[in-house]
């Protein structure tokens, strides 16, 4: 599976508002439709994609552990997880099921053991997890277990370069979310701006196309149709080796999403 190098990152979108917009980028040709449980839109997107053959889009969701586990009967509740996803989806099966977060109380390797039992049932194409560090895939590598992606925030003012050298090295597709640092890297920096005026293209569109010419996917969330548009009108110009340079040293591991979050400290 290849994911789509743009897809629709479908957070805070909800009700009819995210049938809409889901919608609409569909017949705009996106292919990649990202949510998760903890968004609480998997009904809304059900909608959207009623109609669409199933085989020409990717839908991925997340599992989150400490929501939806229970300790005591781990496979019992991932299993049921996955199948409310499915169900209210209205679909068969996801393309991509991540663990959403890693956390102190659960296994990583046990829960992900679970979910490749889930590919073998025909409900998940591929597994993978999201919010995960070296030692966080390294500990699933020593237990012989390799998820097809790790979803992380990534974006030039958090250029985690070891991580996705990392990921390259042991196959692991590598995508981006919070690409813009929730809107606050173009209001802090001028560069996007600047260099996006030489290419007769906006500051969003900068830095979304340094993240594919690292052959990164990235999930941005758009509510507006001229914002779909844009994030797909990306393929008509090249940011130079010079200009890309420039972007690398603009990291200062800066984490707009969840900051304080104990998943990051262990």
């Amino acid at each position: 599976m290849q994911l789509p190098l743009i897809g629709l990152g479908t957070w805070e979108l909800r009700g009819e508002e995210c049938t809409e917009v889901v919608k609409t980028a569909l017949e705009l040709g996106y292919r990649h439709i990202d949510t998760a449980y903890a968004y609480q839109n998997h009904p809304q997107i059900s909608k959207a994609i009623r109609g669409i053959e199933r085989r020409q889009i990717c839908i991925t969701s997340k599992i989150a552990l400490e929501d939806q586990v229970d300790l005591s009967s781990p496979e019992k509740s991932v299993q049921k997880a996955c199948e409310a996803a499915l169900e209210e989806l209205g679909t068969d099966y996801l393309d991509l099921y991540l663990i959403h977060s890693p956390h102190r109380a659960f296994s990583l390797e046990k829960i992900f053991a679970i979910l490749e039992k889930l590919i073998e049932q025909g409900k998940i194409l591929k597994a993978g997890v999201s919010n995960c560090n070296v030692h966080h895939l390294e500990d699933l590598r020593k237990a012989g277990l390799k998820p097809f992606a790790n979803q992380i925030e990534f974006h030039p003012y958090l250029y985690q370069k070891e991580l996705l050298e990392y990921c390259k090295t042991h196959g692991i597709q590598l995508i981006s979310y919070r690409s813009f640092g929730k809107g606050k890297l173009l209001k802090e920096e001028p560069l996007f701006d600047s260099i996006g005026e030489r290419h007769r293209k906006t500051g969003a569109q900068v830095i979304l196309r340094w993240l594919i010419q690292k052959q990164i996917p990235t999930i941005p969330k758009a509510s507006s149709k001229q914002h779909l548009e844009d994030n797909l009108d990306l393929f008509d110009f090249t940011l130079t080796p010079e200009e890309m340079q420039k972007l690398d040293s603009l990291n200062m591991a800066k984490r707009y999403c969840r900051p304080d979050d104990p998943a990051f400290k262990y």
